[in-house]
């Protein structure tokens, strides 16, 4: 009896899905860094000789973007490319630690503790998660299976304190963590969605603190 147990026991765990992260970095060359610490002085207030972060907080977002390649793309490059409503605040194009592709794959983008931007005022602190979706393309049950798994990942390696959806880095406002030197500089984000943070924070609740 105890045989077949122990054998049932090992057949759910191989039936388990794996935890991976497949690597997929974009360029992060001396003109990034130099962008980036340049990025932290300015809008973030924060003399630093390297473009790096003690993270505290994960920033979920999607993409708006079609697929995983074309976003990939359009986080690749150095400088900021379109984007007006940005482009006066840094050259700095815009980016994320990790990708997450519909079917729940991850990408790692950048290593978690180098400077991207991605969130307003919470950048110098925060790990960014993209996942390919959007308002009419809502996220799927294995991204948010994905998702979870990273941010249990992240979470034994950092102290994550908070982890929000782009569309409420806003309520940071005031609050200790938020850095950034112009209180007009701001936009209006989606994404992921109430119903999103909402399943993804009651998943992680043995983990992260409530923010």
């Amino acid at each position: 009896m105890m045989r077949w147990l122990l054998l049932l026991m090992l057949v759910s765990a191989c039936n388990r899905p794996t935890f991976r992260i497949l690597e997929k970095p974009i360029p992060f060359d001396a003109e990034r860094e130099a962008l980036s610490v340049e990025y932290m002085k300015a809008r973030h207030g924060l003399e630093a000789e390297r473009a790096v972060i003690r993270p505290k907080i994960v920033v979920v977002h999607w993409t708006a973007i079609a697929t995983l390649e074309s976003s990939y793309d359009a986080f690749a490059p150095t400088r900021l490319r379109g984007r007006a409503d940005l482009q006066g605040a840094s050259a700095l194009n815009v980016s994320a630690h990790f990708l997450i592709d519909r079917d729940g794959t991850i990408f790692r983008l950048l290593p978690d503790t180098v400077f991207a931007r991605h969130t307003i005022g919470l950048n110098h602190t925060a790990i960014g998660i993209e996942n390919i979706g959007s308002d009419k393309k809502p996220l799927t049950r294995k991204q948010l299976k994905a998702n979870e798994a990273l941010i249990r990942y992240l979470a034994r390696k950092h102290k994550i304190e908070h982890v929000i959806g782009h569309h409420e880095y806003q309520s940071f406002r005031g609050h200790e963590l938020w850095l950034e030197t112009d209180p007009n500089y701001l936009t209006q984000k989606t994404d992921p969605g109430d119903r999103f943070m909402k399943r993804l924070r009651w998943r992680l609740r043995d983990v992260v603190p409530r923010n």
